[in-house]
């Protein structure tokens, strides 16, 4: 008999997510059935979304969540014993599946790339930031791109895609250790956003002739900033509003609406799901053989243990990490 470990959501967040709204239960599995799979998680993805998307979870489920999972035991032909898939099992060490909704690796994954990067620059947050800057914002060579939280797992994909697309790229983060990796990674311009004097001056001093396309993943007062130093016709992706997501105070009010009408700005909120098929299949391979030749680095935040799934999700939601933050079970 199979015994698998789930944390579940004990009560609803209020403010910043505790210990106590979670809960660890150990369920036991039945026998397979035909078509059936039972899956083993070896890394687990926690992910800013979830603080919102928990709202729709009843009290006492299994927190959502993509792994990357082994098939350790199948009685389904397409997925034989030993593939290494990728499910939106949630947070639980063991799930059965009849399939549907599995994903294996690109075919021509490498033995040198880890399997975990299927959770993040290979996988759902590297496709937010392909999509996101290439679909939504439409770059192109030659503009100037602004990206926030751009030491996180969107956002160093964000920027690093739009210099292969030739553009120049400021970047906010929340630490001097931050501001160091986003250089490193090729940012034209970065600052600590918690330390500058004026956020205002210094993206003016970044870039004194505006900017084209805005990656947000904060919200808030920092993108008020932001939208008004946009240029005609620029283009802004509202991927998150972290900033917003623990608050239990009603938001700030938003962006200037004379500035978005005579600007003539176009501002557009997606989920990365919208893309798939052919197109989604396309974006992974750019993206793995962008990392194969050297054009994105990566940076994985590990947490060992599955038992340690909370503390990562709360540390993720405080800016712990740098890059993208995995549990590996």
């Amino acid at each position: 008999m199979v015994h698998a470990k789930s944390w579940t959501l004990k009560k609803h967040f209020e403010g910043s997510p505790t210990s106590s709204n979670f809960e660890l239960k150990t369920t036991e599995l039945p026998p397979l059935k035909n078509g059936e799979v039972l899956l083993e998680a070896l890394f687990l993805t926690v992910d800013p979304y979830m603080r919102v998307a928990s709202k729709k979870l009843k009290e006492g489920e299994t927190m959502m969540g993509e792994q990357v999972a082994r098939v350790v035991e199948s009685k389904n032909s397409d997925f034989p014993k030993g593939t290494v898939v990728l499910a939106f099992s949630g947070w639980t060490t063991h799930s059965i599946s009849d399939g549907k909704g599995l994903e294996k690796l690109l075919t021509d994954w490498p033995d040198t790339i880890p399997v975990s990067l299927a959770l993040g620059t290979i996988g759902m947050t590297g496709l937010t930031a392909y999509f996101g800057l290439l679909e939504i914002c439409g770059v192109k060579g030659g503009e100037t791109v602004m990206v926030n939280a751009a030491a996180g797992a969107v956002g160093s994909i964000v920027g690093q895609i739009a210099k292969l697309k030739g553009c120049k790229v400021v970047g906010a983060a929340g630490s001097d250790e931050k501001v160091a990796y986003i250089k490193k990674l090729g940012f034209d311009v970065a600052f600590n956003y918690k330390t500058v004097e004026s956020l205002g001056e210094t993206l003016k001093k970044a870039s004194p002739n505006g900017y084209d396309c805005y990656f947000d993943n904060v919200g808030g007062e920092f993108s008020n900033t932001v939208i008004s130093q946009m240029n005609k016709f620029g283009r802004i992706a509202v991927c998150g509003a972290i900033s917003q997501y623990n608050s239990t105070r009603p938001p700030p009010p938003g962006p200037c609406p004379v500035t978005v009408i005579f600007q003539e700005l176009r501002m557009e909120g997606f989920v990365v799901n919208r893309w798939q098929g052919d197109v989604r299949q396309k974006a992974l391979k750019d993206l793995l053989k962008w990392v194969m030749e050297g054009k994105i680095q990566y940076r994985e935040y590990i947490i060992e243990g599955f038992e340690n799934m909370p503390a990562a999700f709360m540390g993720m939601l405080k800016g712990d990490n740098v890059g993208k933050t995995v549990v590996k079970a």
